[in-house]
């Protein structure tokens, strides 16, 4: 006999059936034992009498979220137990046979109190993850991820990996630096976003190219980042702000109607970067009417970002969205310091979601915005020079965004944080507390990869007596 998922029981009254599972939880009534059995699609109730003294002790012996197997037969209900909750809580299993797995010790906290801790769950993520909410989003976001991927592929696009070590390049955050043990002194950065390579992509002539990208920034963390996270990269060749715009709008549309069965007006409001800042002080402000309802969904577009904004603390301009963006050449001609860019992005209550704009495909132009920058063009040789060719051999004018996938999946499920988004984030301080993550490494390990450490001296604390 194969095995029956549990949300296919309700219509197998009668029939024996043999399902794999968690104990979820156990009732004991005298000479009865309830054993409510869990799998990834429900739960159902399963019994065992006393008559029966090989199961009815095995059952004794069982403790909450031990790994069994049970057969039986399946028969409905008595009138007025049934679990509506359940896919299977019109019927019940009469155990003929039980077989533990593994037998569960004492869990470190209790899976079904919601006010347990964060850092404790993320110790036991593994456990945390057997929550129905948790699984519930987990689930989710693997939906969300198939449906944007069987709507790209209709539009026509590609989908690419592109390298998880690559140069390290001034995007704006830190890298996450990799040295190599081949080439001593040298280093990979792990990528910050695809950026270059999609890019890349158009020059080689895709056209359309899209990637559920893996992404890493050493920066501060908040409740919507993480160290490593999970972008929806999307490229376009031949393409203007309003067809990257307008495809934005037909995917956003579908996820909400498709998961929320919520109907999403577009075009959706459009706001000049200028305006959102003299109106709301903020360049991704919140439309909602009613800021405390859950259920608004107010999209906007904030566009014609500034290309550069002053840096005092490094002392010359860096770019508002990154050195690629294409400038609105009118006012780029005028004074490139003050020059608008054809950036846009996507805020969704006030957070936002995704940015992209239209590319620089000509080479001169990118050396001038370099120039901007205060790269000199030592530098745009040393660090951009494969990019500054591949300009000069027929690059098409290409655009594109980027959606925060896992910012996307909180919007959809109204979650506090993007960590009950991801199966296993890091915490607040940028640690995986189940792995122990960071970690030291042995002096071995230092050796091959030509490293000596320079740690930072421990200020002593003296106690007041």
């Amino acid at each position: 006999m194969g095995r029956i998922m549990i949300k296919d029981l309700s219509s197998m009254e009668g029939k024996n059936v043999d399902i794999k599972g968690w104990v979820d939880t156990i009732r004991e009534h005298g000479k009865l034992i309830f054993i409510e059995a869990r799998d990834i699609t429900g739960t159902v109730q399963t019994i065992t009498t006393a008559k029966d003294e090989i199961n009815f002790k095995i059952a004794k012996s069982l403790s909450k979220e031990s790994c069994i197997r049970i057969k039986g037969e399946v028969k409905p209900r008595p009138e007025g137990t049934q679990n509506k909750n359940s896919p299977a809580g019109n019927v019940e299993i009469k155990i003929e046979e039980l077989e533990i797995y593994t037998r569960c010790p004492v869990l470190p906290f209790d899976i079904d109190n919601e006010e347990v801790g964060e850092d404790i769950r993320l110790k036991y993520r593994y456990l945390d993850l057997r929550r129905p909410l948790m699984q519930k989003n987990l689930l989710l976001r693997g939906k969300i991820i198939k449906l944007i991927r069987d709507f790209l592929f209709e539009e026509g696009f590609n989908e690419f990996e592109t390298p998880m070590l690559a140069k390290s390049t001034p995007e704006g955050a830190r890298d996450y630096v990799v040295p190599s043990r081949t080439q001593p002194g040298k280093f990979f950065a792990l990528p910050q976003s695809p950026q270059l390579f999609k890019q890349l992509l158009m020059v080689a002539g895709f056209e359309k190219y899209f990637q559920i990208a893996r992404c890493m920034r050493d920066e501060d963390l908040r409740s919507d980042r993480q160290p490593e996270f999970t972008q929806l990269d999307i490229e376009m060749s031949f393409v203007s702000q309003d067809d990257v715009i307008n495809l934005t709008e037909k995917l956003l549309q579908k996820i909400w109607k498709e998961i929320l069965n919520v109907d999403i007006k577009t075009p959706f409001q459009r706001i000049t970067y200028d305006e959102s800042m003299k109106k709301y002080g903020i360049d991704r402000p919140d439309l909602r009417k009613d800021k405390n309802n859950p259920n608004e969904y107010a999209f906007c577009w904030v566009t014609d970002f500034p290309s550069f904004e002053y840096s005092k603390e490094h002392g010359k301009y860096t770019a508002v969205h990154h050195p690629f963006t294409h400038p609105e050449m009118e006012s780029f001609t005028k004074n490139p310091q003050t020059a608008k860019a054809i950036a846009y992005d996507i805020v969704l209550n006030g957070t936002e979601i995704g940015g992209g704009s239209i590319r620089i495909h000509e080479a001169d132009i990118q050396a001038k915005v370099f120039e901007v920058l205060g790269i000199d063009e030592k530098e745009q040789k040393d660090k951009f020079g494969f990019l500054l060719d591949a300009l000069k051999f027929g690059a098409p004018p290409h655009g594109g965004i980027a959606w925060g996938l896992d910012r996307l999946v909180q919007a959809v499920l109204n979650a506090e944080s993007i960590r009950e988004t991801i199966a296993f984030p890091k915490n607040k301080e940028a640690r995986d507390l189940m792995t122990d993550a960071p970690s030291s490494v042995s002096d071995k390990q230092l050796k091959d990869i030509h490293i000596k450490l320079d740690l930072p001296k421990q200020e002593k604390t003296t106690s007041k007596k």
